[in-house]
């Protein structure tokens, strides 16, 4: 028998609040970061650290990227064509009191697919071959190929282009790709055999990304919540709480939306978001039986 993990997705979810959480229940770090290690893919560094959100005390889960990769949103943006990267999403705000510090570099001298082609696009199936080179269990591999390809039929959809169609660039994605591959490889880590996700809770308003104005939900993530019949709150909060990465998590690992009417809490973990809303900003994990 595996593990049981409730999500309590009360401030959203994204791909680095459910890594935080996980790393917090106690997911493999060491796994996880071999699994970036080897990743043909360079100019990121990860950190993980301790913060407070609201008073309470969660794991904060960052993708550093370098000056040629600096992307100012921490989710895979949409490319089709040739434009210009000015990404407009809010930055994300740290309030770290340090209880440690970890960081991890990731500086592959022996790969150059990132050095000189940052105009380039990639698509899933280039994703996909990323992630097949990855130094990680086959069940984690088929979960982070499972989040890409759930991402890149809701950005299909959204933008009405055929899947092949779908490019994203690089300097987007670099980031995204590492949370689902950490993501996938802290999941499997934990031997899940149910996970329980009720609802997702979301903002309100629109955000400004590269193409204008989209209204929250984002159409990704209304996507990804049709696509997998996920349920969705939307709450009083101005902005986004649902990334696309994170929806797509959520409906790659969901297996139940209906809790057990009595459990017993085995271990809590607490991830941290990065944009300071109206909202405790955690993304809550509980292991119970």
């Amino acid at each position: 028998m595996g593990n049981k993990l409730y999500l309590e997705c009360g401030s959203g979810i994204s791909g680095d609040m459910f890594v935080g959480a996980m790393l917090d229940l106690g997911a493999d770090q060491k796994k996880m970061e071999e699994a970036l290690q080897s990743l043909p893919v360079d100019g990121f560094k990860t950190e993980i650290t301790r913060v407070k959100k609201s008073g309470l005390d969660a794991c904060d889960f960052n993708v550093i990227l370098d000056h040629a990769h600096e992307n100012h949103d921490h989710d895979m943006e949409y490319l089709h064509g040739d434009h210009h990267d000015d990404h407009h999403h809010e930055e994300h705000h740290h309030d770290h009191e340090n209880h440690y510090h970890d960081e991890h570099y990731h500086d592959h001298e022996d790969h150059h697919h990132d050095e000189h082609h940052h105009h380039e696009h990639r698509s899933p199936e280039d994703i996909i071959h990323i992630i097949g080179h990855a130094s990680m269990t086959d069940s984690a591999r088929e979960l982070a190929c499972k989040i890409v390809k759930i991402l890149a039929n809701a950005e299909a959809k959204a933008h009405g282009v055929p899947l092949e169609q779908v490019h994203f660039h690089e300097v987007g994605a670099v980031d995204s790709i590492v949370d689902i591959v950490a993501a996938a490889v802290c999941a499997d880590s934990l031997e899940l055999d149910e996970v329980y996700i009720p609802q997702l809770n979301e903002g309100r308003g629109m955000v400004r990304c590269q193409h204008g104005l989209l209204p929250i939900p984002v159409p990704a993530v209304a996507n990804i919540i049709s696509a997998n019949q996920l349920k969705m709150h939307i709450t009083d909060v101005e902005g986004e709480l649902v990334t696309p990465t994170g929806a797509a998590i959520a409906a790659a690992l969901r297996t139940q939306d209906q809790l057990p009417e009595k459990f017993t809490i085995q271990k809590v973990g607490m991830g941290a978001g990065k944009r300071e809303y109206a909202c405790v900003g955690v993304l809550r994990a509980m292991m119970i039986e």
